[in-house]
């Protein structure tokens, strides 16, 4: 059973990756940016202008940060957050979702509707080139990821309770857009993803009660339960596995029960994850 190290009772933790020691991860119904410090046994908490779906470190110790108005640079020494880009000025339904960045520093990320009944959502691509939309048609994106080669790309369709699959060239162009997984009725839905070392992918299931373990021909190899029912995202630091949870959706009855609902946890597992990479930015 994983270990509750910080349970904060996250409305919608979300997000989580490991940099310089430390876990770092979004609250993005709270608009908060959290950080746990596992030497220390400690967190730190930052508020955000509007919605944070993802953050995604830069050289410096600075974040980019993924928002419901667009893509920001955040600096957690002072707090300070400078609007890079504008996302979908003209769909103000939307937000931006989960994301993760490339071995050549190219960031992915999705949009969504953020009431969650609309096919308004795209995923994008920003590099040194600009704003790239590479898909299209989603009511909720989530989990990109990527193979340890570089030459698959994970993309989720969390409604329709599928994972994807594309062929991706080093010029960051994807193709072959092919089902990897379809998640069956009553386990829960694919939320945030990523690709271990082995190029196992890890999704975390929301509504499912655990994270599952795919190879990479999408065979099932492995299932993490929990004690809460809405598992968002995995990070790894070695073989070390940190989850970001949720009680968005839980009725009063459910929250009870979860007490749990919305904590950071841990476990460890054989094979460790790939290494977190920086956006190549400024």
């Amino acid at each position: 059973m994983p270990e509750c190290i910080w349970p904060l009772a996250a409305e919608l933790g979300e997000g989580p990756l490991w940099w310089n020691k430390a876990l770092w991860f979004t609250d993005i119904k709270q608009n908060r940016i959290h950080r746990f410090d596992p030497l220390r046994d400690a967190g730190q908490s930052w508020e955000t202008p509007t919605a944070p779906g993802f953050l995604a470190p830069v050289k410096g110790g600075k974040f980019i940060v993924g928002t419901k108005s667009g893509i920001h640079l955040f600096e957690p020494g002072t707090g300070r957050f400078d609007a890079i880009l504008a996302v979908e000025p003209d769909r103000q339904g939307n937000r931006l979702n989960d994301g993760a960045v490339d071995a050549r520093g190219r960031l992915w990320f999705g949009s969504m509707d953020d009431a969650e009944r609309d096919p308004t959502g795209r995923l994008y691509c920003f590099d040194r080139g600009g704003l790239k939309t590479m898909d299209s048609g989603y009511v909720i994106t989530n989990g990109p990821a990527f193979s340890p080669d570089g030459r698959v790309f994970y993309h989720t369709d969390t409604l329709a309770k599928t994972i994807y699959a594309f062929d991706m060239g080093d010029d960051g162009t994807i193709s072959g857009k092919r089902i990897f997984v379809r998640i069956e009725d009553g386990a829960g839905f694919p939320d945030g993803s990523v690709v271990d070392r082995d190029g196992c992918l890890w999704a975390g299931l929301f509504g499912g009660w655990a994270a599952r373990r795919y190879s990479p021909k999408g065979a099932l190899l492995s299932t993490v339960r929990f004690p809460v029912a809405n598992v968002t995202k995995l990070a790894f630091d070695g073989t070390m596995v940190y989850a970001t949870t949720a009680w968005k959706g839980l009725d009063t009855a459910a929250r009870e029960a979860q007490p749990l609902a919305g904590g950071l946890f841990r476990f460890e597992t054989a094979t460790p994850g790939q290494s977190q990479n920086e956006v190549d930015y400024g």
